[in-house]
């Protein structure tokens, strides 16, 4: 498995002129970030909206009815490095039986039946979460700050994909951990400052 990017994009009027690049940049920053984070497997799916859009989900979701740049809907309990998932057979109770030698001769048949179980399913992959970008938000960012459109894109993809790990900038020691985080995998990307 591996780290991947699902891409959505609700605007009505669709990608913009200068967006071709914009896939590969951000899986090449979902890379860089995982691999900072040590994460090297998931789904992120990312939504591309407008201030309207972003405005009705910050409504929705903080209570704040006002447009925002960007908003991440972790799916990871926080605190938790992965979600349990427990199925019919993890309730029941297996019976252990020793052998002549002192083997345990249930270890090898659990193994062959969980294996005969999963045959043919393929694993499923953990979804992280959720990231929305508002694009015009991020296009007057990029020009208030004298930087390009993709190094915003990229910061804000950046600090949405912390988000989802648990990152938060509620206080000022962990907005200056996390946004020295988010520099540091901006550089290592090329879109450093």
């Amino acid at each position: 498995m591996s780290l991947k990017l699902e891409w959505v994009d609700e605007r009505s009027d669709g990608a913009g002129a200068g967006e071709s690049g914009w896939p590969a940049l951000l899986e090449r920053l979902l890379n860089e970030a995982g691999a900072a984070e040590g994460v090297a497997d998931g789904i992120v799916t990312l939504t591309l909206t407008d201030n309207d859009g972003i405005r009705e989900l910050n409504r929705q979701f903080r209570g704040l009815d006002k447009a925002t740049d960007v908003l991440s809907f972790p799916m990871r309990e926080q605190g938790s490095d992965e979600l349990e998932i427990l199925y019919e057979d993890d309730y029941e109770t297996a019976t252990i039986e020793i052998g002549p030698d002192g083997a345990d001769e249930a270890d090898e048949r659990e193994a062959d039946e969980a294996e005969d179980q999963t045959a043919g399913f393929g694993l499923i992959e953990e979804l992280l979460g959720d990231i929305v970008i508002s694009v015009p938000r991020m296009h007057e960012q990029a020009e208030e700050y004298g930087h390009s459109a993709e190094r915003e894109l990229g910061f804000l993809f950046v600090h949405g994909f912390l988000h989802l790990l648990g990152y938060d900038h509620g206080d000022e020691a962990a907005e200056r951990e996390m946004f020295a985080k988010q520099e540091e995998i901006l550089a290592s990307a090329g879109l450093g400052r």
